[in-house]
């Protein structure tokens, strides 16, 4: 089964008014079979004040949900910079340069896309997607926040719904967590 590789992710992250909601679907794959459809890879995280989705293998995932839970405490209410420092570690670490995933962490005022390569960006427009059906998510979120009046939770519901649409390893079974400002 190592051959075999992993798919199964979208996640969606939009900022609009005040609100910023982070959903993700819940189909795991290997190969092609669907092996979970209700994950949750969406968590809340420093009392609720954060939020992060993972994409990518999944104890790789909790591997990194658990050091940015560390640099959280270390750098309270401090989002960007905790982030920062967990991407440096990320990037130079032996262990952690072979995980596998990428993230999308908000709190209040800020969204940010995390990955290995020791990325920290913060997105255009209000709206970040990664995983399998992450462009496809993303793509029609951006349609939706400017061309309609609709609030952040309503925009990812449908932009994921959009996703689990075209994408095979996207489904319709969604974790949304919201933080209003």
């Amino acid at each position: 089964m190592s051959n075999v590789s992993m798919h199964g992710t979208t996640i969606l992250a939009v900022r609009k008014n005040g609100m910023v909601c982070v959903g993700g679907d819940g189909q795991v794959s290997l190969g092609q079979t669907v092996v979970k459809g209700d994950a949750r890879k969406v968590r809340r995280m420093a009392g609720g004040k954060v939020i992060a989705g993972f994409a990518g293998a999944t104890a790789d995932a909790f591997t990194l949900l658990e050091r940015l839970e560390a640099k959280l405490e270390q750098y309270p209410d401090q989002l960007t910079r905790a982030c920062v420092e967990l991407a440096k570690d990320w990037r130079t670490d032996r262990y952690l340069r072979r995980l596998e995933a990428m993230m999308i962490v908000a709190d209040k005022g800020v969204t940010l896309t995390l990955s290995g390569a020791g990325d920290v960006l913060e997105p255009e427009f209000g709206v970040a997607g990664i995983g399998s059906g992450g462009d496809y998510a993303r793509s029609a979120a951006r349609a939706l926040i400017e061309e309609t009046e609709l609030s952040a939770e309503e925009i990812v519901g449908k932009a994921m719904a959009i996703a689990a649409s075209v994408c095979v390893y996207t489904n319709d079974s969604l974790t949304l967590e919201t933080i209003v400002s």
